[in-house]
Order: structure tokens, then C-alpha cells, then sequence
């Protein structure tokens, strides 16, 4: 089936590409939240896109890059669409076959992969290692430039799970676990991450510290990274960690305290050198607002953002209805110098999905525009890493959903899944 609508909207500095995928579950944010790892990918020219229709089966997208159609397919595979946590994440590995795996939140792993290359005709649902599998929160994919697949997710629950990390041998055709428990939350605290793949292999890896169920009691901003591809890891100093990684042994890449309004699962990076950067947000002077942490090569430092001016409090448990989004972040080189380029929604510019650019290093303000001419709702930014870190292209997943604060669920809403392409003059 194909399902498509093509056009154009002047919200920018050029006009930005908009193709419509199709209708999907939008009465929370399941479908946007941020920890999706992947909503969007790219491989060889091929764009593959996954989400909730409004039934809650998972549905999947693929087309040639930059053509207009989609071709659609509904799965036989349903989630929990109730809770925002249950978010489906894709991945290609350097064959072609699709990953899949939807419908978590300490629950029985759900993972499956498609029958053939390129195809959309999944598999029936498969254990990956059979090891620490019954609790899964939070399934991500990150590619490896030999095609191997990473997959992190937490196991146990909220404020003593424990991360485990997978490992897809392309060539073999199967799963083995690489750790059971990387970070280990003494059964006191749970690590909240975030992680990238740069573009010579090293796994960059950084995360916050939660004490109870409670948002309120995240703290502190560690780091680790693997340049083995994801065996042994060490701190930015090149010090070898001994695992698993504990509160004591953690770097700690920014020191911030409880009740600071600190996020969780937010964004990493890292430029062309190898640098990682984390973006963020927690108060600053009484107003949250959005943060990047980045190592230089000499040292760990922070870019503060200015752009906002209402305070909230971040507290309590479950998905909450936040007046801003957590942010995506991308390192891109313009007139031969470093840019970073913060994604973000933001009730005060009216819930517009919008971009925020600075030049680094340097003293100078972040340019902010909006990206969409209307409300985006309870979005959370989505968009297609693969093809940003091999081509610079920015491909934005975009729906306006709901969000009732503390897991709740709206009413009858049903929105279109839609792609955003930005061309580079708006970056």
C-alpha cells in the first residue's frame, strides 16, 4: 500500500520538504519520545520509518531516499500504547535486514527482524541472547561501520535496573552479550544514558544518576567510552574502567546536584575530531534551561543556554507533560568552522518544532528559528541519525501528540506521521 502526500512549507529561511506517512497513535507521546533509538534510519539510499498507527499495531515505512511515496506495512505486532514507555526502535544491519523492537517497560524482551533485505515482512518474535531478558526498558540500536548492531536497554526497574549491551554479529546472523550489567546501580540507582557511534567506531556513552522513581533525584553528569567496540571502557582520560561502573568509579563530566531540574535521556555527539558532546537542560539563575557539556581534548566544559525565560519544576514520576522537550544535538561544519545545532520544542515559541544554532568556540548568542508553523504538541525530537552522520542531512520524524502529565492518556486524538526534510540553509 502506499500512502503519501507531498508538500511544502515556508517556515524557515528555504522551504522545508514534508512528505505525510500516514495516520498514527497520538493520544501520548509513544510515538515521539526521545530515547527512540531509532524512529528514522537510513541505509544505502533506503529511509525506513516505524510508529503506533491509531489501533496500536506497529506499522512500518520504507522508500527511496528523497522520493515522495512510502511504501506502507501494517505488522500482525501490537503494543501497550497506553504507556509512552512502550516505543518501538529500528535498525538496518550492513546486510539490509530490518531489527525491530517495540513494547517495553519491565516487561518480556519483544524483538523480531525481517525475512529478507530491504523488506518489511518481519520474522516471528525471537529472543536475542535469552539472558537478562524477562525486565526490558528502554531497547536501543546504534549501527557499527563494520554493519554489527549494538542494542543497550535497561534491565530491572526504575531506580535499580542495571544496563546490558548486546552485540549483532552481521556475519554470523545472531546475538551475544557483551555485558550484563555495564553500569551498575548497587541497587540504590539506576543510570539514565545516552550514546552515540562516531564515525571511527568509538561508543560514546554518558549518563545521569536517579536515586528513586522520582525525577527530582537525577544528578550529575558521568561519561565512559569504548573504542573496541563496546568490550572494554575507559574514561575521557583514557583510564580503563573496571566494571561494572559504579557510582564511585563513574567520571563525573559535570557535577550537578539533586532537585537542579535536571533531565534525564537526553542527547549525544561527537564532532569529526572525536569530541563527545551531551545536550541537556537543568536551571540556571532559577530557569531551565538548555545545557551542552562537551570535551574539548583537554577538558570537560559547558555551554550554557540563555534563550529562555519561564521557570517549572521537574518532579514526580511516570511520562510528564513538560513545557519543553529534552533536545537532539548535531555537530555540523559551516564556512569552515564548528556548529552545534540543538532540536527542541518549547511552549514558549508555541510548541513549534524548532532549531537553535551556535558556533563553537566563540562568545556568541544561540540563533533560534522555528521549523514548523504550528504546534507539534508533547513532541519530542526524532531524527534520522544515520543518514545526518554519513550524508549531513537533516530528516526530521514529526507528529503533534498529546501528553497527560504522569502516564496519562488523551482523548481520541489521531495525527499524520509526517517526515520534515531541512535543507542546508536553514542550518
Amino acid at each position: 500500500m502506499v500512502v503519501l502526500l507531498m508538500v511544502s512549507v515556508v517556515a524557515a529561511q528555504d522551504k522545508i520538504r514534508e512528505t505525510a506517512v500516514g495516520n498514527g497513535w497520538a493520544n501520548n507521546s509513544v510515538n515521539t519520545v526521545i530515547f527512540r533509538k531509532n524512529a528514522l534510519t537510513t541505509y544505502k539510499k533506503n529511509q525506513f520509518v516505524a510508529y503506533y498507527d491509531p489501533e496500536g499495531f506497529l506499522v512500518l515505512g520504507m522508500r527511496k531516499l528523497d522520493a515522495a511515496d512510502w511504501k506502507i506495512k501494517r505488522t500482525p505486532y501490537k503494543g501497550n500504547v497506553t504507556d509512552a514507555h512502550n516505543a518501538i526502535s529500528i535498525a538496518i544491519d550492513g546486510k539490509g535486514y530490518l531489527h525491530v523492537a517495540w513494547d517495553h517497560h519491565n516487561t518480556l524482551l519483544r524483538y523480531t527482524r525481517s525475512i529478507k533485505p530491504f523488506g518489511l515482512e518481519l520474522d516471528k518474535e525471537m529472543a536475542m541472547t535469552g539472558k537478562e531478558e524477562d525486565k526490558v526498558t528502554y531497547p536501543e540500536f546504534y549501527n557499527l561501520p563494520d554493519g554489527d548492531l549494538l542494542f543497550f536497554y535497561r534491565a530491572g526497574a526504575s531506580g535499580r535496573g542495571n544496563m546490558v549491551i548486546n552485540r549483532y554479529d552481521t556475519r554470523r546472523g545472531g546475538w551475544k552479550q557483551l555485558h550484563a550489567n555495564l553500569i551498575d546501580g548497587e541497587g540504590e540507582r539506576s543510570a539514565y544514558w545516552q550514546a552515540c557511534v562516531d564515525r571511527e567506531g568509538t561508543i560514546h556513552l554518558s549518563w545521569v544518576w536517579r536515586e528513586t522513581w522520582d525525577v527530582a533525584t537525577n544528578h550529575d553528569l558521568c561519561y565512559a567510552r569504548s573504542c573496541d567496540g563496546g568490550i572494554t571502557w575507559e574514561k575521557s582520560t583514557g583510564e580503563k574502567y573496571e566494571l561494572p561502573i559504579t557510582k564511585t568509579t563513574a567520571e563525573y563530566a559535570w557535577e550537578i546536584p539533586e532537585n537542579s531540574g535536571l533531565i534525564n535521556q537526553t542527547a549525544m555527539t561527537a564532532d569529526k575530531h572525536g569530541n563527545p558532546y551531551i545536550a541537556t537542560y537543568w536551571k540556571r539563575k532559577g530557569i531551565p534551561q538548555y545545557q551542552v557539556v562537551y570535551h574539548d581534548g583537554r577538558k570537560w566544559r559547558n555551554i550554557p543556554g540563555n534563550f529562555r525565560s519561564t521557570s517549572f519544576d521537574l518532579g514526580g514520576g511516570g511520562t510528564k507533560k513538560i513545557p519543553i522537550s529534552r533536545p537532539q544535538l548535531l555537530v555540523g561544519d559551516k564556512e569552515r568552522k564548528t556548529w552545534l545545532y540543538l532540536l527542541f520544542r518549547d511552549v514558549e515559541r508555541k510548541n513549534k518544532a524548532s532549531l537553535a544554532g551556535l558556533k563553537v568556540p566563540g562568545k556568541g548568542k544561540w540563533m533560534v528559528k522555528d521549523l514548523t508553523t504550528e504546534s507539534v504538541g508533547q513532541w519530542e525530537p526524532l531524527y534520522d541519525k544515520e543518514l545526518w552522520k554519513h550524508e549531513k542531512q537533516l530528516h526530521l520524524f514529526v507528529q503533534q501528540v498529546e501528553q497527560v502529565d504522569g502516564e496519562g492518556v488523551a482523548d481520541g486524538q489521531l495525527t499524520p506521521v509526517r517526515i520534515l526534510e531541512v535543507p542546508p540553509g536553514n542550518l
